[in-house]
């Protein structure tokens, strides 16, 4: 069994790890500040190829592998693990027109995603249906023309600032069979946008409610088939977990990183803190989970590029266990730093705060385990 990567791995990844460093890390702290991304900064990461990663060729993306994929979210969450999940998402929407789009809706859409002149949100949650998606209520009604929209969207990343939003809808009756999935662009009559939620990471990527008032939208907006929505929302979610797991292993292989180079420096009782063995313990700790995580993840990936059929059950072991790993390593990092973690000039604090909600989007880390629960006594 060969664990290493590929020479064009290799070069993927570092092709996107210093794109990272050089156009992203520096302006982090601004961008969260500001609350949101830089509209000019999705065109330079789309002339990267990182507009479609895992969409075909034929329809203008890069056709990556989902394993090629964590490779470009670890390196660029590097720089900032929230520029790079927004990406995900967008890379998510792409691959679902691509994958179950018309040919028409895909010549339509795709060109200006791959160019991320388009940038593109999904649309699935609602206020009251989390983990339970499959009991959303947003309404789409078939008309002459199309259909006519009505519900909320929560917690959408990119509400009010992506140009189109990818949305589960029920079309039927109630349960997973009466789901569909609807491509709408923004500024479409009664699309509109709940405020601006403040949130205690992922806070350079704006998040709102989106809002469906009598929305109409033409027959050509259906992406795929009616009734099918909920599988093509699942669908996206197992390379989604893989996504943001990858971001989570990234942000704190960046946390040792910076944790490495300040303990050289800090000196305490006459020597530098690196040098007590009770703290290259924990480093050693840190080492270690983080390298069973990226294992765990790219075994994961291939399991999915490979159609196993444990795949949907690896890519929630594996979002489970790696972004509790990156959070528990970014946490130890910041206790590392003593009082100066704590402050933002040195980088750790965001990096906790970014990761905690890995373990609740793409699936609640308790959603994870109900998946691998039930394949194993399916199994039986």
């Amino acid at each position: 069994m060969d664990f290493a990567l590929t020479e064009e791995q290799t070069a993927i990844f570092d092709m996107a790890h210093a794109f990272g460093q050089d156009r992203i890390a520096p302006h982090a702290r601004d961008w969260e500040r500001d609350g949101t991304i830089p509209k000019d900064l999705w065109p330079e990461i789309a002339a990267l190829g990182f507009g479609g990663l895992y969409v075909s060729e034929e329809a203008g993306g890069s056709g990556l592998t989902r394993l090629d994929a964590t490779l470009v979210f670890e390196a660029l969450s590097m720089a900032c693990p929230s520029v790079a999940a927004f990406l995900s998402i967008h890379n998510m929407c792409a691959k679902m027109i691509d994958k179950f789009g018309s040919d028409e809706i895909k010549a339509r859409v795709l060109p200006k995603a791959m160019s991320m002149e388009t940038v593109l949100s999904y649309c699935l949650t609602e206020p009251g249906s989390g983990s339970d998606a499959a009991a959303l209520k947003t309404r789409a009604e078939r008309t002459n023309e199309g259909y006519t929209l009505n519900g909320t969207k929560a917690f959408i990343s990119g509400g009010g600032y992506s140009d189109a939003y990818v949305v589960m809808v029920r079309t039927g009756a109630d349960g997973p069979k009466g789901i569909s999935t609807v491509y709408v662009e923004d500024g479409t009559p009664g699309l509109s946008y709940g405020g601006l939620e403040d949130k205690m990471g992922w806070r350079s990527q704006p998040t709102r409610q989106v809002q469906f008032d009598n929305c109409n939208i033409s027959s050509e907006s259906l992406v795929g088939e009616e009734g099918k929505g909920f599988t093509y929302a699942m669908n996206g979610l197992d390379g989604g977990r893989l996504n943001i797991a990858a971001c989570s292993l990234g942000a704190a292989q960046q946390g040792l990183t910076q944790t490495l180079r300040y303990m050289a420096e800090r000196k305490a009782f006459g020597k530098s803190i690196d040098q007590f063995q009770a703290l290259q313990f924990r480093l050693a700790d840190m080492e270690i989970e983080l390298q069973a995580a990226r294992t765990f993840l790219r075994q994961a990936a291939w399991k999915l590029d490979n159609d196993a059929p444990d795949a949907t059950k690896f890519c929630a072991m594996a979002k489970k266990f790696v972004t509790e790993t990156g959070s528990r390593v970014v946490n130890q990092c910041l206790q590392l730093h003593g009082g100066y973690g704590y402050l933002a000039d040195y980088g750790i604090e965001k990096l906790v705060r970014d990761l905690r909600v890995h373990e609740i989007l793409e699936g609640t880390n308790e959603i994870m385990r109900l998946i691998v629960a039930r394949q194993l006594l399916a199994d039986q």
